[in-house]
């Protein structure tokens, strides 16, 4: 498989966005761990409040040239959920911290959720 060098630079800006959103996810879901929350709990609030934040990342920086896809980004982001629950449950059983299952959790989800994005929700703007 030959990867375009549009679709090398929409890998690159995913993964540049995703720093950013994966910071302000995982920087919220941490606090909240410190905090003393449930890592389960912690989750859900760091997702849904990432969920408007990466929106804008990937919309305005990623998928530039997709059509507005906001409903499907929200069915996208519940089964991005479901993945990243089940991710952290079983990162959670074989790595003790629960700072690193969120993180390995997190990697692993990133890959799926690029695909995600890309085929299910910004899809190139009708001609």
């Amino acid at each position: 498989m030959v990867l375009s060098r549009e679709r090398i630079g929409e890998i690159w800006r995913y993964y540049q966005a995703g720093l950013v959103n994966t910071a302000f996810g995982f920087g919220a879901y941490s606090l909240l761990v410190w905090l003393g929350l449930n890592l389960f709990a912690a989750q859900l609030i760091a997702h849904l409040a990432g969920m408007a934040f990466n929106y804008l990342t990937y919309s305005r920086h990623v998928f530039r040239d997709a059509a507005p896809a906001r409903f499907r980004f929200v069915l996208s982001y519940a089964g991005n959920y479901v993945v990243g629950l089940a991710m952290l449950f079983l990162c959670s059983r074989v790595i003790a911290s629960p700072y690193l299952a969120g993180l390995a959790s997190t990697v692993i989800v990133s890959v799926i959720n690029y695909f995600a994005l890309k085929h299910l929700v910004f899809r190139g703007r009708p001609a």
